[in-house]
């Protein structure tokens, strides 16, 4: 299997007359090396069905099939989705061609696949990473862990426990559905054009069914937990009894479920984990 260096990105990007835009967050990875290490680090083994977004001129998408995998990938951009099939014919041959499925599409409106993924792994357009993310995590359950290079602020944010000074809506979000941690920083020097941001490796794994003792199935639970942490998170340095007084009527009833969920209605957002905003969204429930 041939994997793409500097001029073949060139090349390709020549040949389908694409010129990066910030727009659609596109940073192409030219070095074999980072991408052979993205799919070592998401542990990519033959017969797994991978889900990659925005793969662009096809790096990491051939780094995927090398190891053996079938890789759904979802482009938006119309000219390189119409193009990946035949760089990886042409790189990988007919028999990686046969594992690969190309889908032209927005992420953020995929609700279905050709086949069913077990794992994302994916250089996610910056400008919409945590959208897409979240997106897809809501909507394909069968998703059970991957790799994703982000720009490094947002990877710390979402690996960010509570009290972190990046721990935000975000990081609590992203706990609802697993647990995420940094798996290392990426050069600029391997994109073209070479971002003007950091950029860091994101692992997950997805929390099995019932954790903490709340369904992940709960859907009117999860939409009530996003909407505190939104509430909670949006002036950030008020605290949740102030911050939470829209959603509950005022902040005398809101103080009353902080209470009643054995929270403190002093405390701020930046201050409570996924538990304690489920907590509270079942009290409320409940109450």
């Amino acid at each position: 299997m041939r994997l793409l260096g500097p001029a073949e990105v060139r090349d390709l990007a020549e040949l389908v007359a694409v010129s990066p835009t910030k727009k659609l967050g596109q940073n192409f990875v030219h070095d074999a090396n980072t991408v052979r290490r993205i799919v070592r680090v998401a542990a990519v083994r033959p017969g797994e069905t991978v889900l990659e977004v925005g793969p662009g001129l096809g790096s990491l998408t051939l780094g995927l099939l090398e190891a053996g995998a079938r890789v759904v990938a979802v482009e938006i951009d119309a000219r390189l989705a119409a193009q990946l099939a035949s760089t990886v014919a042409e790189l990988g041959g007919a028999e990686a061609a046969a594992r690969l499925d190309v889908v032209h599409a927005d992420a953020l409106r995929v609700t279905e696949l050709p086949a069913t993924p077990d794992k994302l792994v994916a250089n996610l357009p910056y400008n919409v990473s945590v959208p897409v993310l979240l997106h897809l995590l809501e909507h394909l359950p069968t998703l059970r862990s991957g790799v994703v290079m982000v720009q490094a602020e947002v990877g710390h944010r979402l690996a960010a426990r509570p009290s972190n000074k990046v721990y935000g809506a975000p990081s609590v979000k992203a706990s609802w559905y697993g647990e995420w941690r940094t798996a290392g920083a990426v050069s600029r020097q391997v994109f073209w054009p070479v971002p003007n941001v950091d950029s860091v490796l994101v692992s997950f794994e997805r929390h099995g069914s019932g954790f903490a003792g709340w369904p992940l199935d709960d859907e009117a639970l999860r939409r009530r937990v996003f909407e505190l942490v939104d509430a909670a998170f949006q002036q950030r340095r008020k605290i949740l009894r102030q911050s939470l007084a829209r959603v509950f009527g005022d902040a005398s009833a809101a103080e009353a479920a902080l209470t009643g969920a054995g929270l403190r209605a002093t405390a701020r957002g930046e201050e409570l984990s996924v538990g304690d905003f489920v907590a509270l969204a079942r009290y409320a429930r409940e109450a």
